[in-house]
């Protein structure tokens, strides 16, 4: 077992590529219209913004959701002969762009590609009345992509060629900013993408964990965690390991058709009263057994919240040597058993919940043989 914290030292003085935060996440879907009042109703998204025919985009519709701080972008292709189109139909919906917040979107481009990345789209400027917005874009693994943006001399609700739209408000579920992205890539490939995000992006590896720290009876993945000189942006990556039946990650590239974006964790100050709302919103969870919260309190110490509603909810903990965490994941929010989300609440931990490992893959586990892919 390997496992590592590695602590910041002056990296981001020395930063090449120093990143603010996670701008937007973009998703492309089927029907984003559908997909907008899906994230509304259920994690209290509020629809923002649109853009498409009305707006002068004739080949696309995008709305833009808002919780806090957390950005999600849904795009559609209006025809069948669109690259979003296509994308959908041998991926599902799923995220294909995670927007990098930077000071100088040239510079993160030139940086990037003269390492070894490759360009997706060279430094561009868009302008509207409300000012300009500088992007550019590098690939990642499978067709995700990492844009880089830079909103200093924009004074808009999102980007050039957004209007507001008018729809009705959510209520919010609490949802802050994104803790974390998690990426599956096929076997032999996970060292690749930590290679790539070491020496392309100036990233570290944060963490680590193999087969015996990640594994059930049937099977097992190992991941590694990479984060930027600030620690604002942390991207785990698995990838399977052998095991006696298809893991979770198997199952993941089988639908998927390749590596793409697994799940999306979303932090909270109060994960009792965030899952609560969701579960009331019709948000499905993974269900562990009543036997995990049995020795909790002897594993993990003191903790505020009260058991008996952890475990009525089905909230996980775990503790390292700076404080505890708790986390929840849902279901696969799409037919295709691809991409999840993670509720996270962090009480001084910076880590991932190893402890939960065993209790989360067998959850997910019991998920996979009900739709007989385990």
């Amino acid at each position: 077992m390997v496992e590592t914290m590695e602590k910041r030292s002056g990296e981001t003085a020395q930063d090449f590529l120093p990143l603010l935060g996670t701008d937007y996440i973009e998703f492309y879907v089927g029907n984003a219209r559908q997909s907008a009042q899906y994230y509304r109703s259920q994690f209290g998204f509020r629809i923002a913004a649109y853009q498409g025919p009305e707006t002068g985009v004739r080949d696309r519709a995008s709305y833009l959701l808002l919780q806090n701080k957390i950005r999600f972008v849904l795009t559609t292709a209006l025809s069948p002969e669109h690259p979003i189109a296509r994308h959908v139909h041998l991926h599902g919906d799923g995220v294909h762009d995670i927007a990098l917040w930077v000071d100088d979107a040239a510079s993160a481009w030139r940086e990037t590609t003269k390492r070894g990345a490759r360009s997706v789209q060279e430094p561009e400027i868009r302008r509207d009345a409300d000012g300009e917005v500088c992007t550019s874009a590098i690939a990642i693994y499978g067709e995700t992509i990492h844009t880089f943006v830079e909103r200093r001399n924009y004074r808009g609700i999102f980007l050039p060629g957004f209007e507001p739209a008018a729809s009705e408000e959510a209520t919010g579920a609490g949802l802050l900013h994104v803790d974390h992205m998690v990426g599956n890539v096929p076997l032999g490939e996970m060292q690749k993408w930590v290679d790539f995000y070491h020496d392309v992006m100036g990233f570290r590896q944060f963490q680590s964990f193999d087969d015996k720290d990640v594994s059930t009876e049937y099977s097992a993945l190992m991941s590694k965690v990479m984060a930027n000189g600030n620690d604002r942006i942390k991207f785990p990556l698995n990838e399977p390991a052998s095991g006696r039946r298809k893991s979770q990650i198997e199952e993941y590239l089988e639908f998927y058709r390749g590596p793409g974006v697994q799940h999306i964790a979303m932090e909270t100050h109060d994960i009792i009263a965030t899952v609560t709302q969701l579960r009331a919103n019709g948000v499905e969870f993974l269900a562990v057994p009543n036997t995990y919260y049995e020795q909790l309190i002897s594993r993990v110490g003191r903790i505020d919240e009260p058991l008996d509603r952890l475990r009525e909810l089905g909230i996980l903990v775990d503790r390292d040597d700076e404080g505890y965490m708790l986390q929840i994941f849902t279901k696969p929010v799409e037919d295709r058993p691809t991409l999840f989300y993670e509720i996270i609440q962090r009480k001084g931990s910076r880590s991932f919940g190893k402890g939960n490992f065993k209790a989360l893959f067998e959850a997910i586990e019991r998920e996979q043989a009900r739709r007989g892919n385990l």
